[in-house]
């Protein structure tokens, strides 16, 4: 058990540090983006997304998650979505614990599956929306895995912009859409 606690501690730190530049972007990160977003036609403004996830309770004496991710009133079946910066793949510090909270859960329960669905704003060519978005959905899944959830666990897909939480054409908007969602099998 204390060697599984401090090889996920050492996981997180290293993930922590890997984070803390965003070196991940490549070239072709930014080819078929528009260089000025459309003007928004929306008169209401939007809800942004919550900028830090809240805290998890700590695992149980067993060593498993108090929570059950398919019962609508856990922590972990609200909190579900991983927020990115535009045009980035880079999990942000804030959405770590949010993502370990879920992987404790699958370590705990093995037969448990989930796909990671990845989306973009609607800026870019659909084909580099899917590709990033699979990026997106590809980086939580690593996470994930380097937590010691296994690979069979976890399909990682991309939606690109086909599935917008928002429908406005502006940065609020565009900020909620730029996440990976986190859906466990069972889920309606």
């Amino acid at each position: 058990m204390m060697k599984k606690l401090l090889l996920s501690l050492a996981v997180i730190g290293f993930l922590a540090g890997c984070a803390s530049t965003d070196t991940q972007k490549s070239a072709d990160v930014t080819e078929g983006k528009p260089s000025v977003p459309p003007a928004s036609t929306d008169t209401q403004k939007p809800k942004p997304p919550p900028t830090v996830a809240t805290p998890l309770p700590p695992s149980d004496a067993k060593g498993g998650d108090p929570l059950d991710p398919l019962n609508p009133k856990s922590m972990l079946n609200q909190q579900r979505s991983v927020f990115f910066d535009y045009d980035s793949v880079v999990v942000k510090d804030e959405y770590k614990p949010l993502v370990s909270a879920h992987a404790r859960y699958l370590v705990a329960n093995r037969t448990q599956k989930i796909t990671i669905e990845g989306n973009t704003d609607e800026r870019g060519s659909r084909e580099y929306n899917i590709a990033l978005g699979q990026k997106r959905a590809d980086s939580v899944r690593q996470m994930m895995v380097l937590l010691g959830v296994k690979e069979d666990q976890i399909e990682a897909v991309s939606f690109g912009e086909e599935k917008p939480r928002n429908q406005g054409h502006d940065e609020a908007s565009f900020s909620q859409n730029r996440r990976s969602d986190i859906r466990y099998t069972g889920d309606k």
